[in-house]
Formats: structure tokens, sequence, C-alpha cells
């Protein structure tokens, strides 16, 4: 079957790991930013967007620097409100039928909004969308690697009070190298024994070891990124077999130097070798990308055929924190419109 960007845009797609703080309009990023009296780089939407995309970073690090100037303006409820409903907006115009959109609610409580409100604002966006738009979504509470233990466990607490009302699952995120999952573990065991969901970012900025602590100190149910599981064969192995999937964003990977190239991206290895892999924007704004062009770009750089884009879109909705038979249902959905997607 041919691919174009133009039937991958009207494929049915799930986004399971993409930034609230990553993903502004660059008019919205002004338009709060004049509101709330805060000095952007620039004040022209056209010019920020250039700015905003991350195109010089070294590591993760360097790249995770531009966030200062989107959570500038992310400290007020209504602003939370307006990103989260326009994210899944944007993301309904690119074909996105579920989304599970992170964030970190702590770094949005500098001016005095109480963490309750910064969960309750992106929920009221997110099922204002899901009325108008008619789609799923979910929200993912993140810890913070180079914070306190103690902050992890804070808002993994935060997680299980929202639990059914919108939270979905919890997460680790933020700089990899020299800060170690294992350290907020007491963090996943509240979450887990919540019987509530657990992502990390892991094997992004550091090796497989720290997709192993991911798995085995905190039990995370799937991996954010884990791009450097080729270090580690008998890891691969133990992900292949237990259908642990993969959140991989290829765009933000080649920006953090995670990987040398689009070409050189081991998500092709993981495919082939049989891991649930769905691709993911990672971040709209600092990576200015789309889903469409994350599945144009494995088909571009690593040969992805139609039939295997189909299979890694599926392996997306399956790997959704959602009711199992709330899930079948919707898989069952996407696989017919693949087939009738010509």
């Amino acid at each position: 079957m041919p691919v174009s960007r133009e039937t991958l845009r009207k494929l049915p797609k799930a986004e399971l790991h993409v930034h609230l703080d990553g993903s502004l309009r660059p008019e919205t990023l002004v338009d709060l930013a004049k509101e709330q009296k805060v000095k952007l780089p620039v004040t022209e939407p056209v010019e920020l967007a250039k700015r905003m995309h991350v195109t010089d970073a070294h590591n993760l690090v360097e790249y995770l620097d531009r966030f200062k100037v989107t959570l500038s303006v992310m400290q007020r409820p209504e602003a939370l409100e307006r990103i989260a409903y326009e994210l899944v907006e944007d993301g309904v115009k690119d074909g996105v039928r579920y989304m599970e959109i992170r964030y970190s609610p702590i770094l949005h409580t500098h001016k005095g909004m109480p963490l309750t409100e910064t969960v309750e604002a992106p929920l009221r966006g997110l099922r204002r969308a899901e009325k108008a738009f008619g789609v799923k979504t979910g929200l993912i509470i993140c810890g913070i690697r180079n914070m306190s233990p103690d902050t992890s466990l804070e808002l993994a607490a935060l997680t299980v009070a929202y639990k059914g009302k919108g939270v979905v699952a919890f997460d680790l995120a933020g700089a990899e190298y020299n800060f170690p999952a294992k350290k907020h573990k007491e963090a996943f065991y509240k979450v887990i024994d919540a019987h509530v969901g657990a992502t990390i970012h892991a094997g992004e900025a550091y090796g497989a070891e720290s997709i192993a602590q991911a798995l085995h100190y905190c039990r995370a149910d799937r991996i954010g990124h884990g791009t450097k599981l080729y270090e580690s064969p008998e890891l691969e192995a133990y992900i292949t077999d237990r259908r642990i999937p993969l959140e991989i964003c290829l765009t933000s990977n080649v920006q953090t130097r995670a990987v040398p190239s689009y070409e050189e991206h081991p998500v092709r290895r993981y495919f082939d070798l049989g891991i649930v892999v769905s691709l993911n924007t990672d971040n709209r704004l600092m990576s200015a990308t789309t889903l469409t062009e994350e599945y144009w770009l494995a088909h571009k750089k690593l040969a992805f055929t139609r039939k295997e884009i189909d299979r890694m879109l599926v392996y997306g909705f399956e790997s959704a924190f959602l009711p199992w038979r709330e899930k079948q249902a919707m898989v069952a959905q996407v696989q017919k419109e693949l087939e009738a997607i010509r």
C-alpha cells in the first residue's frame, strides 16, 4: 500500500507520550504572556516557534531548558485548562483518537496555585475537549527525577486521589543521568498498591540499567523512550516476552542526541524483534512535530511499510491506560478503520 502524509494523517492514532508544558501553540504562549505580563524571548508567534524549536541541544538537560519559557505562563488555572483543551484539539486535527497527556503538577505551583487545582484545571480542559471532539483522553502525573523522593511521594498520592477522575497513571520524568529511578520507588509502591498504572522515562539519556531499574524497582507497566534498550539483549528479550510497551519519540531522541540520526534509531530493531512500540511526539512545540510527521519519518527514514505502521498504530491503542473492555472495543474499531483507509 502506498504511504503519504495525507494518508497517515487520516489514520486513527493513539498519543501515549506528550508533555503538556512542551506542546503549547506559539500563539497561545504569546497571548498568555501578554495577559500575565511575562517576558518572552520574542513576541511574534512564528519567530517564537523557531526559538522554541530545539536545534542546538547537546543532551537532554539542554533540551529541557526551553521548558522554563512555557512554564512561566502555566502558573494559573485558566492557562492550564486552555492549553490542555488546545492540545487535544490539535491532536484531533492530526487524526488522534486517544491521548494521554503528562505533566508534573509541582512545576505549576510557583505562584501559589494549590496542587489540587493544578490537576483540576487541565482535567476541565480535557473534559471539554472530549465533549467537543468525541475523543478519549487521560492525564498522567509525573514525579521529577532530580527532585526529592518525598516530592514524588506527594505527587503519587495526588495521582491516587484522582484515580477514576481522569488521571490514569504516574510517571517519572526529568534529567535521567545521576538521578536513578530506584530512589523514587516508594512513590511507585504507593501508586501500584492503589492499582494505578505506571510509566517511566528511562533509557533516553542513560543506558539499559535505567530501564531495568524502572521495571524491577518501580514496576513500570510501560517505558517512556527506552532508546538504549539495545545495550542489553537480555533485557530486550525480557521486554519482548512480557509485552512491555515502549513509547518511542523519534524526533526528540535525535534532538537530545540519544541517537545520532533518524536512520540509526533502534525502533526498527525493536519492531523487528517483536517488541510493542508506538510512536509519539513527546513535545509538539520543542520538537516542531506532529504524530503524522513521526510516522512519516518512520516510513521515509526507517522503511516502515503501511502494514507495519498499522501494526504500530494498533500497538498504541493496545498499550493505553484504559479498562480492558473499553480498550478492546477501541482496538476493534481502529482495526476496521485501518482496513478501510487505503
